[in-house]
């Protein structure tokens, strides 16, 4: 694949506002663990609600839309569907309840709503497993997806595409955190409340 000058100048344009973003949020997310992790609690819930739905969908899918289509036939693509249609419930239904809770993992949540000893084993486990298998998982899937794309498209070598993309994003979502996070993927949101808490 040949890139034009154009081409570049979109994905150049591109991470520059990403890192700009995060530059200009640095400030207010360093003000606090609440303010880095949880946007200070002031995203409306609409917004932290549709953000979390957003990150189920990333570099991988359309790569596995495709394969399910190839697969399956149109049918298949019932399997994502219905991920979308539960996420956007969620949204409407669970995110603001969530936010009341005032807690900032679901882990925490656990804990509170099942008391003693087996509700912090539950919330221990839950962290472990989660955190070493399971989001290990979807980050190598999601990344081995965006590497692919980026070597097809840029001519990028695998390991320099992954090194890449980790640099890149673990620079803003360091420097901003929630903040920056929700508002480079939703450019054009109310600056003022805009970013995304435990909904």
């Amino acid at each position: 694949m040949i890139l034009t000058p154009v081409d570049w100048a979109v994905i150049v344009l591109y991470f520059v506002v990403s890192v700009a973003i995060a530059l200009y949020y640095s400030k207010r997310a360093g003000a606090s663990s609440s303010e880095f992790f949880l946007s200070g609690r002031k995203m409306p819930w609409w917004l932290a609600g549709t953000s979390m739905v957003a990150t189920t969908f990333a570099a991988d899918t359309p790569l596995a839309v495709t394969g399910l289509t190839v697969k399956h036939g149109i049918a298949g693509n019932w399997l994502w569907w219905s991920f979308a249609m539960s996420g956007m419930l969620t949204v409407v239904f669970y995110a603001r309840l969530w936010r009341r809770a005032g807690v900032m993992t679901d882990a925490e949540f656990a804990e509170l709503r099942y008391a003693g000893r087996p509700a912090a084993f539950l919330r221990g486990f839950r962290a472990c497993y989660l955190a070493l298998a399971v989001n290990s998982i979807i980050i190598g899937w999601v990344t081995a997806a965006m590497a692919k794309i980026i070597g097809l498209t840029l001519g990028v070598g695998k390991w320099q595409a992954t090194v890449g993309l980790f640099m890149l994003t673990g620079l803003y979502s360091t420097l901003s955190g929630l903040w920056g996070v929700v508002v480079s993927t939703r450019r054009g949101c109310p600056r003022s409340r805009s970013s995304r808490t435990s909904p």
